[in-house]
Order: C-alpha cells, then sequence, then structure tokens
C-alpha cells in the first residue's frame, strides 16, 4: 500500500489533471490567476522565472518542475523585469531565446486535503539535473517524449503520475524533516499507516498498531501522534470517513454497506460519525453531491 499514493487518490475531484504546452521567446512574461487546486509547471527546454505572489523570484532550468500547493496566483517569465500578460490571452513572446513549458493544473478536493498536503509548503521547486531525483526526471523525459508524439495520447495519464513524483521527491529530500516527511520513512509509523489505509474497516486498536513496528503502545501512540499530526484513532476515523465519503459520491451502495465497510456494525454510529466530521448526514452529503454534479 503506497500511502502517498492513496491519500492522493483520495482527494482527486475526479477530472483528469489539465495541462497545456506552451512554447514561448523572449522576451515574455504570463500571469496565472488562483485556482481551485494546485497548480504545476514543467521547464521542458530553456529556462525562466517564476514569479510568486510572495517571495523573491524562483530561477528555472531544463527539467525543473514547480508545485504550487494552493494553486495561488503567480507568474512566469523570461526575466523578473518582464511585464506579465495573462496566460492563454495572444501573442506573449518575442524573437529571442526559446522556453517550453507544461504548464497545468490538478483538481484536488482542498476543502478536505490530506494532512500530509497541508504539510507542504506553497511553493515545491525540484531539479531534475544530473545526480537528482531521477525517477521524475524520467517521468519529465517521458512526458517530454509523449508530447512530442503525434497525439500525445499517454499525456493525462503521466501528468497525473508526475503529481506523485514530485511529492515523492520532495519528501525524499527532506531526511532531516519532522512531520509526515518523517512519517513516511519511520518503519513503524510508515506500517501502522499502511494497515490502516490497506484495512480501514478493521477494530484496530493503538497496541495491535504499535506492534507492527516491535513499539509499545505509549511509545507507537507518542512517535504517530508526533508525526501524522493526530492519534492513531483519530487518524484512522478521519481516514474511514474520507474513504466513506469518496464511496457515497462514486456509488450507489445503500448507506448501511457503505457503514459496515468503513467498520461500523451499526448504520446510526457510522451516520454520528460522518456528520459529527463533514456537519451532515451521509444521505444529505450524496444527494448534494448529486445534485451539484447534475448541476454542472
Amino acid at each position: 500500500m503506497d500511502v502517498l499514493g492513496d491519500a492522493l487518490a483520495a482527494m482527486r475531484s475526479g477530472q483528469q489533471p489539465g495541462s497545456t504546452r506552451t512554447e514561448v521567446r523572449a522576451p515574455w512574461g504570463l500571469s496565472f490567476d488562483k485556482i481551485a487546486g494546485a497548480a504545476f509547471h514543467v521547464v521542458l527546454q530553456g529556462s525562466c522565472w517564476l514569479l510568486p505572489s510572495k517571495g523573491a523570484p524562483v530561477a528555472l532550468g531544463p527539467g525543473d518542475v514547480v508545485f504550487l500547493r494552493g494553486g495561488g496566483r503567480h507568474g512566469l517569465a523570461d526575466d523578473p523585469r518582464t511585464p506579465l500578460k495573462v496566460f492563454g490571452a495572444g501573442v506573449h513572446d518575442g524573437t529571442g531565446a526559446q522556453t517550453v513549458l507544461l504548464c497545468g493544473a490538478y483538481h484536488l478536493d482542498l476543502a478536505r486535503p490530506h494532512p500530509l498536503l497541508q504539510d507542504l509548503p506553497e511553493v515545491i521547486h525540484l531539479s531534475t539535473g544530473v545526480g537528482r531525483n531521477a525517477p521524475l526526471r524520467a517521468a519529465v523525459e517521458l512526458l517530454g517524449h509523449e508530447l512530442d508524439t503525434a497525439g500525445g495520447a499517454g499525456v493525462p495519464a503521466l501528468v497525473d503520475l508526475l503529481l506523485l513524483y514530485i511529492l515523492r521527491a520532495w519528501f525524499d529530500d527532506r531526511p532531516d524533516s519532522g512531520g509526515w516527511a518523517l512519517a513516511l520513512r519511520d518503519p513503524p509509523v510508515r506500517a501502522a499507516l499502511e494497515a490502516v489505509h490497506r484495512e480501514p474497516g478493521r477494530a484496530w486498536t493503538v497496541a495491535e498498531l504499535g506492534r507492527l513496528g516491535g513499539l509499545s503502545r505509549a511509545t507507537f501512540a507518542r512517535r504517530f501522534t508526533e508525526q501524522v499530526g493526530r492519534p492513531p484513532l483519530a487518524y484512522l476515523t478521519w481516514w474511514r470517513m474520507t474513504v466513506a465519503a469518496r464511496r457515497l459520491q462514486e456509488n450507489d451502495a445503500p448507506v448501511a454497506a457503505v457503514a459496515t465497510r468503513a467498520g461500523y456494525t451499526s448504520e446510526f454510529a457510522f451516520a454520528r460519525a460522518f456528520k459529527r466530521e463533514f456537519g451532515i448526514a451521509p444521505g444529505t452529503y450524496r444527494k448534494r453531491l448529486r445534485a451539484g454534479a447534475n448541476h454542472l
């Protein structure tokens, strides 16, 4: 069980990530408005500058990847001093050095993000130069190759996979960090997370989860809480409700069946727990989702 991939799957909105290949020549500058999701850019060729809404400009080179967790307003340009024009609105470039970009967005449910996403900085910048982030570099190269082929049928799947590699690379690059970066590398805590994700409906106890990694109940509970940000059974309940909400959205199974798969023998107990988490009953939650989808 890949905890990181599983967490990302739980945040999907159901839509494929959007992406656009953009070729520009200096001088050029693009502005990107805030979006309801997470934004990303890949420099396939050339170089440019990321201009975040807060903080100093960031130089980007060939193969560099940037991920904006909250999809905030930002810009890209050949030079920090170049005026910006709205992305997608007419001609943006001149006759100088060429830069090829892949710009896009991931449709994530930011109303209920997994806590590991909240642990990330607003802007992630990853280099795929020689000796750096080899798996991510391979994904970027595959994406560039697919974009150069007729049709590029594999682009949506590769862009989707890119997010997983971005986050893996970021967490792997921080061996001394705490929080989720440590939780995903700490064998006892990771073993517990994998077990919870694999069998969310099981009646886990803190002692059982601790034994998976060879720790006492007290030591495991303290370690898990420090790294994950909530106690083991609180995370178990949160994850159960997250999985249950996804099932209510994706299929027509009776609420009682969803409750059973979430580990509740009583539909009433499940509904009460669900309402504590979401503020509404599971049946009402499903109806509102369906009404919203039909409205779209």
